[in-house]
């Protein structure tokens, strides 16, 4: 593992001139993350589902950094025609975007489908990031320095993909289905990477991970005992703030980072601490499994990505 452990946000290069489109702003991660590049001069998008609360978070930020630019535009990664609409909005009012952080998220809820038919967790966290990605590779690859950032986690490396189940008819349980969302984002980020390169694309695809940090994912998501768990007893033994949290995702969305890389925390078991480069699971990165999940993907969606360049591969 290569550390980083000395940087921190006051290390992000000033980002004056460039945009930024941050998912799930409004709180936890998100907020963190757009706060930190705003402060660096970074244009940045709130993408939110509340716009309400996107709001309140932009304000916050621009009594902060009152020379912030900041905009909030609403996105419901679970429904895949709010992903088409909202991409059509940047794409009119942004021809270039510098660097997409796919961070929003939802952790272990009761069993619920999103308009498209598909679990709650496989839509939001990684097909509406697939297809905002995609729909977005344009504006990206206009980008200086253009980058796709997906967060993962720690628990991708306890995930697989059910492909004969993927929307839980057969049996569900929250946490699996969490994981397999998880292991589907570090999949997609490998994956993406392996199609970029292929393609010659300028667009570097980075994954990262914020170890274990304190956010109402925990807390507003889940039932039951995990919400005890979780919520109750470890964000307030074990977890690091949003801000310490978020580090890995700005070092790899701003950092001197190569592409396919994945960064988290340093510290013990990961958990915390700074940036710094970090394995992913053998099996994320098998090629076999994200050309499957590619295929499945493009076909739930409706969105299909040019394909690389066969001499390239």
């Amino acid at each position: 593992m290569t550390a980083h452990q000395q940087w921190t946000a006051e290390q992000i290069p000033d980002q004056t001139g460039r945009v930024f489109l941050v998912t799930g702003a409004n709180s936890g991660l998100g907020l963190a993350t757009a706060r930190a590049l705003a402060a660096r001069g970074a244009q940045v998008v709130l993408a939110v589902r509340d716009l309400a609360k996107g709001r309140r978070a932009a304000a916050g930020i621009v009594s902060e950094h009152p020379r912030a630019q900041v905009e909030v535009g609403r996105l419901d990664l679970a429904d895949l025609d709010s992903v088409r609409a909202f991409a059509d909005q940047v794409r009119a009012g942004h021809p270039r975007l510098d660097v997409l952080v796919n961070n929003a998220g939802v952790m272990a809820p009761p069993r619920s489908l999103s308009p498209q038919g598909h679990e709650l967790q496989f839509a939001c966290n990684h097909l509406g990031h697939f297809a905002l990605t995609g729909l977005l590779l344009d504006p990206l690859s206009a980008g200086r320095d253009p980058r796709v950032v997906t967060v993962s986690s720690l628990n991708h490396r306890r995930g697989r993909l059910r492909f004969d189940d993927l929307d839980g008819e057969r049996g569900y349980a929250p946490m699996a289905f969490y994981n397999q969302s998880k292991f589907a984002n570090a999949v997609f980020g490998r994956e993406l990477h392996r199609r970029l390169t292929a393609a010659g694309s300028p667009v570097r695809s980075l994954l990262a991970h914020p170890g274990y940090t304190a956010t109402n994912l925990q807390s507003g998501s889940p039932t039951g005992l995990w919400r005890v768990l979780l919520g109750r007893i470890g964000n307030p033994l074990l977890a690091q703030s949003p801000a310490r949290g978020a580090l890995p995702q700005l070092y790899a969305a701003t950092g001197p980072v190569e592409a396919g890389a994945f960064i988290g925390p340093d510290g013990p078991a990961e958990l915390r601490g700074g940036p710094t480069t970090v394995p992913l699971s053998p099996a994320a990165a098998d090629p076999e499994t994200g050309r499957r999940l590619w295929e499945v993907s493009e076909r739930l969606t409706d969105v299909r990505y040019p394909d690389p360049d066969p001499d390239r591969a």
